[in-house]
């Protein structure tokens, strides 16, 4: 293999600079923005996701309180008692829902389970303020709501407090379609997940903690429900996991890799929940945080080397729908 820059950084670091990458994105501010409509995009409107009706439809806070937050993100700033990505984990906080210095967009791709691909696109369309504003905000809710409950309060929250009007269409765009490099094979580092096999619902805190990570049979992460960094077996290389998981979110994380410049769809045909563990070589169009080293490394598979060789799957050219998130209008919320 060619010459690859090794990225010196622990998955310590890795962990909170992604954390902070939304918080640091953009520059401009905007008062008051509403979005243009897109008369060349086809679209078709999408129904309400089932997760909202399952949750129990609209709902809110009983207070709330949202203040913006000009310190520099740093790892000792930025930080929220609720896991806020697309997963499922989550350990019920009776009620209290406690952030600091996140930006605006990751309220506001938490509050709709924004899925990565999905946040991809809105993120190139929405005003650089909502991208670089960060708020805190401390709201309590009667009761012990799930995530997806909070994720419906935080929404209404969004309407109140920042005019966030927000729809959703089905557009036909150009997009990678993961399917299986052998049909009816995955591979080695993949496996149905099994139900009887325990979980637990909280994020890894050795990701931050610095000590060695708990892992479950086959050095998969012990936590289910959402894809987490690991801790990579060689230095230089990046490596993610998750345990039961389906295929449609596994998909949807891809992007993070900047090898990928596409949404990608599951279409693989593989139904249920799964166990994976994926680890690469960043390449020199993958995403360096600033201020790391970088050096050159000749060995480890590169992302899409690694997707067919350890999963078994391999991403294909298409068009096909992809559900897009629309910010229809967004304002400055009023200090409280």
């Amino acid at each position: 293999m060619g010459n690859h820059p090794r990225c010196t950084w622990n998955i310590r670091e890795l962990f909170l600079k992604a954390v902070l990458a939304v918080a640091l994105m953009g520059t401009m501010y905007a008062p008051l923005w509403s979005h243009p409509q897109k008369a060349q995009s086809p679209s078709a409107q999408s129904p309400t996701p089932d997760w909202q009706a399952a949750a129990g439809g609209k709902m809110a806070f009983d207070v709330a309180s949202v203040k913006q937050n000009t310190t520099a993100p740093s790892p000792s700033t930025v930080n929220s008692n609720v896991p806020m990505g697309p997963g499922d984990y989550y350990s019920p906080t009776g009620g209290l829902f406690t952030a600091t210095n996140i930006a605006l967009f990751s309220y506001i791709t938490f509050a709709y389970k924004l899925m990565a691909n999905q946040a991809q696109i809105l993120r190139a369309e929405v005003p650089k303020w909502v991208l670089s504003d960060r708020f805190d905000i401390q709201a309590r809710a009667e009761g012990n709501p799930t995530k997806d409950q909070m994720r419906l309060m935080m929404q209404s929250l969004l309407a109140d407090r920042f005019k966030l009007v927000i729809h959703t269409e089905t557009r036909q765009l150009p997009v990678l379609a993961l399917v299986q490099l052998k049909p009816g094979k995955i591979g080695p580092q993949i496996q149905a997940h099994l139900n009887d096999t325990a979980c637990s619902s909280l994020p890894d805190s050795s990701l931050v903690s610095g000590s060695t990570p708990a892992t479950a049979a086959g050095g998969f992460p012990i936590t289910c429900g959402g894809i987490q960094p690991m801790r990579p077996s060689v230095p230089g290389h990046m490596r993610m996991g998750a345990r039961n998981v389906t295929m449609a979110l596994i998909a949807s994380t891809l992007p993070v890799s900047n090898v990928l410049d596409r949404p990608v769809l599951d279409r693989t045909g593989l139904s249920g929940t799964f166990d994976f563990v994926l680890e690469w070589t960043p390449q020199t169009n993958d995403l360096v945080p600033p201020g790391l080293t970088v050096q050159p490394d000749e060995g480890g598979p590169t992302f899409l080397e690694a997707l067919q060789d350890q999963l078994g799957l391999k991403l294909v050219s298409q068009t096909g729908p992809v559900d897009v998130f629309v910010v229809d209008h967004i304002e400055q919320p009023l200090q409280n």
